[in-house]
């Protein structure tokens, strides 16, 4: 298991349109991938659960991947927070 935090950087923070990106993204690995923040964690690979995280801008989240690709997923995935900008 691997873990990582990000900070995002985006002014409207995560919300459907980014969520849905890194969701689709994330499906594509065969990996556990979890997403905490504000001490809650959930399924990244769920966009329902990731909206309820309620990530605004500046806020931390970390990645906790765990299984097969998960080196390659954690590197997806945090270039898709990192570039979330909008």
């Amino acid at each position: 298991m691997i873990t990582q935090s990000f900070t995002v950087t985006s002014p409207t923070g995560l919300h459907v349109r980014p969520i849905k990106t890194f969701v689709e993204a994330a499906g594509k690995f065969p990996c556990k991938i979890s997403v905490l923040s504000k001490g809650k964690k959930v399924n990244g690979k769920s966009s329902l659960s990731m909206l309820t995280l309620g990530v605004a801008a500046h806020d931390e989240v970390t990645l906790e991947i765990d299984g097969e690709g998960e080196q390659e997923a954690m590197k997806t995935l945090g270039e898709i927070l990192l570039r979330i900008h909008e």
